[in-house]
């Protein structure tokens, strides 16, 4: 079955891929969903599914557990389309026969299989001789890894594995997978130990590991329970230390998290104790080796053509566009199709903390942040990019993400000829965004009275792009707005050029409908057309008034 879970205080949702009898559900990091809220019980209810059945299980929690506004005593069993309440968290439980976007089956299920059974403890021991001698055998310690090529590394390696394997004999039980044993000692070695495969499928998005035996990937937008686990916390710390290490970045407890990428330019977040209560946590967001277009976003229902066009003029009439969404809502994904869009005879400067644009013009300047040193030294930021760029000549400045003082720096620039400037920002509508961005320029140190922020920021910015993220897992344009100024009372003024209709839930729980134009015309296509320069005026007009 599958388990929806929202969260009405900050409307985020979850959706989880569970195979299991049993559901535990609570504060502590010991259940299979944690939820991260103080007035709920370390261990709150238990879900059981038994013969068809979902019975919810209180298990004597402070607050009481609901199910449709009603507080059970004890248990009850659920019927179809019954929400469990929890504090502001509502559970949901979807019936497997409803997952229409659910992946292959017969593909994924040495993934998604029962967890109860996620690691045989008695390969630690034997895991831990095989590693103990291979040190010893290929000395690693004084081998110097760089002057040896990958390939050439990993079949010596690998040799050197089946050796020790061999010569332990009697100590491996016969009845054990030594191909298996082989994979996942050559894997932990040189590799990213239980997660590699998961690296390597283009399927999964998105790798979360909460702890050393609870991992979920994340497949066509939503998340599932896997059955991989590391032998250990050291195991899991071994892993992030060498992805790490390589980038020059450290992890201990002086510096407990870090952000990094990949060889393949996948983002890692890390975060290990004190400051993680429940041992290592590793964050994947992998890289696309196959980079998305226009053409696919189109297809995905992400937007339509209509919208494609508004944006293109946008982009190539120097229009500054903001692209506004949630966490994992598609972001960064539009950012780098509509960069694709920029001349190739302009000199672009992108500026990114973990760089992932993937820009195909050849006059193009990339730079990445710095955290600082294990002396708190040597930090660069986001700001100080955004500074030097400026000396840079640059035709266009592309933000990855504004989320501080850099905001500032960023409005003075697209204010003073750096037109047709990129950014993105998190935030639920265009509205919310305009008011976050407040907040960050004053986050710069600046005493600027709040109206003339206000005109900085409705000057610099022309269009503002939000999408969404569903409870489907698709993520799609939700609204487009042009920034017309600030009304007489000193608020701003925006155009809705195309909004999302929704037209209810499919089969599946796939949300229908589609962004449509308003009818408005955006200021910019007008004074395009004054200029007698060629423009699709009907894309604006509503679907039931074109011919």
């Amino acid at each position: 079955m599958r388990l929806h879970v929202s969260n009405s205080e900050d409307g985020s949702t979850s959706e989880y891929e569970v195979r299991k009898s049993e559901i535990f559900v609570g504060t502590s990091s010991t259940n299979d969903v944690v939820l991260y809220q103080p007035s709920l019980s370390g261990r709150h209810l238990k879900l059981r599914v038994e013969n068809g059945l979902t019975e919810v299980i209180d298990l004597e929690s402070r607050t009481g557990t609901f199910v449709n506004g009603a507080r059970i005593q004890g248990s009850r069993i659920l019927e179809e389309g019954d929400t469990v309440s929890l504090g502001s968290y509502s559970l949901r439980v979807i019936p497997e026969r409803a997952g229409r976007e659910a992946p292959d089956r017969e593909r994924y299920w040495d993934i998604l299989e029962t967890a109860g059974d996620r690691y045989d403890e008695s390969l630690v021991p034997i895991k831990q001789e095989i590693h103990r001698r291979l040190i010893a055998f290929l000395d690693l310690r004084r081998m110097d890894l760089k002057s040896i090529e990958d390939a050439e590394l990993r079949a010596t390696t690998s040799r050197a594995i089946w050796s020790i394997m061999d010569a332990m004999g009697d100590t491996i039980p016969d009845d054990m997978d030594r191909e298996n044993l082989h994979k996942e000692m050559l894997d932990e070695v040189l590799g990213l130990g239980p997660i590699e495969d998961l690296i390597q499928d283009q399927e999964i998005t998105e790798i979360m590991v909460n702890r050393k035996d609870q991992i979920f990937v994340e497949i066509r937008g939503k998340l599932y329970l896997t059955n991989r686990s590391f032998a250990s916390e050291e195991s899991l710390l071994g892993i992030i230390e060498r992805i790490v290490s390589p980038l020059g970045r450290r992890i201990d407890e002086s510096v407990p998290m870090v952000d990094a990428r990949l060889k393949d330019g996948s983002r890692v977040n890390a975060i290990i104790p004190p400051l993680s209560l429940k041992g290592p946590v590793l964050t994947i967001r992998k890289f696309s080796r196959d980079p998305f277009t226009f053409e696919k976003l189109i297809a995905m229902g992400s937007l339509t053509e209509s919208v494609f066009e508004f944006l293109k003029v946008a982009v190539t009439s120097r229009r500054n566009i903001v692209i506004s969404g949630g966490t994992s809502s598609g972001k960064t994904t539009l950012l780098n199709v509509l960069c694709g869009l920029l001349p190739k005879s302009e000199r672009i400067v992108t500026i990114e903390d973990s760089a992932e644009l993937q820009l195909p013009q050849e006059h193009l300047i990339s730079l990445e942040a710095r955290p600082p040193n294990i002396q708190g030294k040597g930090e660069v930021t986001i700001r100080d990019l955004v500074k030097n760029s400026l000396r840079m000549r640059p035709d266009r400045i592309v933000v990855g993400e504004v989320r501080g003082g850099e905001a500032l720096d960023m409005l003075q620039a697209m204010n003073t000829g750096h037109d047709g400037s990129l950014t993105t920002g998190h935030a639920n509508a265009p509205y919310d965004f305009l008011r976050r961005l407040e907040t960050m320029v004053l986050m710069a140190g600046m005493d600027l009275p709040i109206r003339a922020i206000r005109e900085q920021i409705a000057s610099a910015i022309h269009v503002i792009v939000q999408l969404m993220r569903f409870n489907d897992g698709s993520r799609r344009v939700v609204q487009v707005s042009e920034m017309i100024g600030l009304d007489p009372d000193g608020n701003y003024q925006l155009l809705d050029v195309f909004k999302f209709k929704r037209e209810g839930v499919g089969e599946g729980g796939r949300v229908q409908g589609r962004i449509a134009p308003t009818g408005a015309v955006p200021l910019c296509f007008r004074e395009l057309q004054e200029s007698n320069i060629s423009v699709n005026m009907e894309i604006f007009q509503p679907e039931q008034e074109r011919n």
